[in-house]
């Protein structure tokens, strides 16, 4: 057929006319016959990828039960491959796609393409079609070979694919065997709440006001365009088994010195993610080096970079109780089962939030005394290239251990981690090293009520010593009596359904939670620790009042949010979408005397924003 539909064009070339020079008849009519002849290899294009779909799909339908189940994919999902591309996110070219994507062309007998989309690969054993790269609805969401669990890779261009650092499927270039791909967007967000807590869209819950303070009694309203983020992401093909990528993503989140709320609004830039990656589908082996999101960060799919599974919220912090953390760390992961069960290690940078505030201040920042009068260091602030923040003591790294298991429903996974809390504790010409041991376990769990319509999400963590890595970033641990560190009970969880009832709105409501355990002593007639129910809180209900301990003593924040988006123009443009959200916050702070007294924080959350590349 192939033959036959070139060759006519062809004579049709060869039997022209001889051209005299400056026949301008002549060089239109060849023009003409050019474009005819690039049109009908389109077409025949799109004849011969249909047909390959379709003897494929009949022949999944006759091996259902055995190549079909040993990709992962169901013959029926095989034989609508083209509408699962945009519902289930597994990337398929349709022939709409491949005018925009590139030509295709035959490598090996096997059908690939010029642009960054997945393709089914034919000319196997059984000529059944293997899924060689799988997508989250973007080309360069790219894990060679994913399960499909109902829940699958970010399948919906949403504020929660892009906190995950999702980039879009514009913006592709190609430089030799590099693709590189722009991702982010433009962001104009806002916030009214009924306290003044001069933080923007990003939730500090510690500094919440009580009663005693002035800020507790009046409204505030905040808005900036510091959250627009910029990524980028170079990733090339090694051989037909092996992808390396690297991902930069920045935004203007940080504060320097030189930040003029009242003029200029100058936030600075500041890194993200940072991280190289390594994929192998053939060992089913996967590693990552550089900041990027923690591996006890819930996931969608397997135990990949990009597909982390967090709250499509306009509130900067995410949620109250979310776990997460950027750092730096080192990955490795390895797949089983067809790529159902995923087992990952991950070595990350540890950074203990200790609390010292009902300690005296030594003679430098990280330094305290102790009722004995020893000094005990628990850090240092940061010098040469690094700003003044302080830098715990650290002995080892955290090291984190996760399973991940993608039936055909839904995604599920457990988690451990062990962190070292370490300080110093000295006198005069002699001192000691303090090394406790902390850590926790947790889960997290996507149920796919409707399908890539509406999914339910649990996930929790609890331990010891392990506080900084919920959102609320309650501490990890305070000193004991000798100085060495104690680490505080740690427990935080989020639930959430999330609904897509058309592909121009998502409507989310989540709830979250997290609390702090206590540990404290007293000496000499003062409270000294954590949650010490000696602590004075008899002023927490009095405006002006200095009497009021429960801003360094929380016990526990829960939230209550509900939001949509909106997109309201979409095309080869990008994205333009509006967000709305309401949220509810309660903090308690320990019992101490005087109570246990409480707070609240009410805000709505509103949100343009512009993703160029989507």
């Amino acid at each position: 057929m192939g033959t036959v539909l070139a060759s006519g064009p062809l004579l049709l070339c060869l039997g022209a006319p001889a051209m005299a020079a400056g026949d301008e008849a002549s060089l239109d009519a060849l023009e003409q016959q050019i474009a005819r002849i690039q049109s009908e290899q389109k077409a025949l294009q799109k004849a011969l990828v249909s047909v390959q779909k379709q003897i494929a799909a009949h022949r999944s339908v006759a091996h259902a039960g055995g190549a079909a189940a040993h990709h992962g994919l169901a013959a029926h999902q095989l034989a609508s491959l083209d509408a699962a591309d945009h519902e289930a996110g597994i990337a398929v070219h349709s022939a709409d796609h491949e005018e925009e994507a590139g030509v295709h062309h035959l490598v090996g007998g096997r059908f690939h393409t010029g642009g960054p989309d997945a393709q089914p690969v034919f000319g196997g054993a059984d000529d059944t079609p293997t899924v060689e790269s799988v997508v989250g609805h973007r080309a360069e969401d790219v894990i060679s070979r994913l399960a499909e669990n109902g829940v699958g890779p970010h399948s919906r261009e949403t504020a929660g694919a892009q906190a995950a650092g999702a980039l879009g499927d514009h913006g592709v270039f190609h430089l030799g065997p590099v693709t590189l791909i722009l991702g982010g967007f433009l962001d104009a967000s806002a916030v009214e709440s009924n306290r003044h807590t001069a933080s923007g869209t990003f939730n500090f819950w510690q500094a919440t006001p009580f009663r005693n303070e002035p800020r507790y009694h009046t409204d505030n309203f905040e808005g900036s365009a510091r959250y627009s983020r910029l990524s980028l992401m170079a990733r090339g093909n090694i051989d037909s088994y092996s992808t390396i990528s690297g991902v930069f993503e920045m935004d203007f989140g940080a504060g320097a010195d030189t930040t003029d709320a009242y003029e200029s609004n100058s936030y600075a830039f500041r890194m993200r993610q940072a991280y190289l990656a390594y994929d192998n589908s053939k060992e089913n082996f996967h590693f990552l080096a550089g900041q990027a999101w923690s591996m006890l960060t819930p996931g969608r799919v397997g135990i990949i970079p990009r597909q982390e599974s967090l709250p499509e919220t306009i509130e900067s912090s995410m949620l109250a109780g979310q776990t997460w953390a950027r750092q730096l760390q080192f990955r490795f992961v390895k797949d089983f089962l067809n790529h159902r069960l995923w087992t990952g290690l991950s070595i990350e940078n540890s950074a203990t939030l200790y609390s010292t505030g009902s300690f005296s201040n030594g003679t430098s920042d990280g330094q305290v005394i102790i009722p004995g009068g020893q000094t005990v260091t628990v850090g240092s602030s940061g010098v040469g290239l690094t700003n003044d923040a302080l830098f715990p003591n650290e002995i080892a790294p955290d090291v984190i251990g996760k399973i991940a298991w993608d039936p055909h429903w839904g995604h599920y996974e457990v988690e451990g981690i062990l962190h070292f809390p370490h300080d110093r504790v000295s006198t005069l010409g002699s001192g000691q090293n303090h090394t406790a041991v902390g850590g926790g376990g947790g889960g997290s769990m996507i149920l796919p009520v409707i399908p890539h319509k509406v999914e339910v999400r649990l996930a929790g963590l609890a331990g010891y010593g392990i506080g900084r890595y919920g959102s609320v970033l309650l501490p990890d641990a305070t000193l004991k009596a000798n100085g060495a560190p104690s680490p505080l009970f740690s427990l935080q969880g989020t639930a959430g359904i999330i609904a897509h009832p058309n592909p121009l709105i998502d409507v989310y409501g989540y709830f979250g939670y997290q609390q702090a355990g206590r540990s404290y002593f007293s000496e000499g007639g003062q409270a000294y620790g954590y949650g010490n129910p000696a602590y004075n809180n008899t002023g927490c209900y009095t405006e002006l009042s200095g009497n009021c301990a429960a801003g360094s003593n929380i016990h526990s924040v829960m939230e209550a949010t509900i939001g949509a988006w909106y997109r309201f123009f979409k095309g080869r443009y990008g994205t333009v979408e509006a967000g709305v959200q309401l949220a509810y916050s309660r903090i308690h702070a320990w019992d101490g005397n005087g109570g246990a007294p409480d707070t609240s924080l009410s805000e709505l959350f509103m949100d343009f924003r512009y993703l160029p590349f989507q």
